[in-house]
């Protein structure tokens, strides 16, 4: 089993930045994609980014692409996310997630665990 908790979200102005970061725990996710969702009230979960087990390949969704970054560190068992430009529509729970699957699937059924989401709001 693999346990993720996410951290980082917080109240920010648009145009300012903030870094989510996620730590594994139970096991090693260094040979998983590790993936961002977000979910906006009500709206259905939508994917943000993911990261090959490598760091090699990275894909994002366009809508956040050239403002926000998705890294690893397979030793600390840490995914990040630097989110820079951040616009009010960018308000959601953002969600980190782990996937064996191996591909960079942006489908949220391709995940296998899943963290509780952090809260990131944008003020306009």
């Amino acid at each position: 089993q693999v346990q993720l908790v996410e951290s980082g979200g917080g109240l920010v102005q648009a145009g300012g930045s903030l870094r989510l970061s996620c730590v594994a725990s139970g096991r090693t996710v260094s040979s998983y994609v590790m993936g961002w969702f977000r979910q906006a009230p009500g709206k259905e979960r939508e994917f943000v980014a993911a990261i090959s087990w490598s760091g090699g390949r990275r894909y994002y969704a366009d809508s956040v692409k050239g403002r926000f970054t998705i890294s690893r560190a397979n030793v600390k068992n840490t995914v990040y996310l630097q989110m820079n430009s951040l616009k009010p529509e960018d308000t959601a729970v953002y969600y980190c997630a782990a996937s064996s699957f191996g591909g960079l699937d942006p489908g949220v059924e391709m995940y296998d665990y899943w963290g509780q989401g952090t809260q990131v709001t944008v003020s306009s």
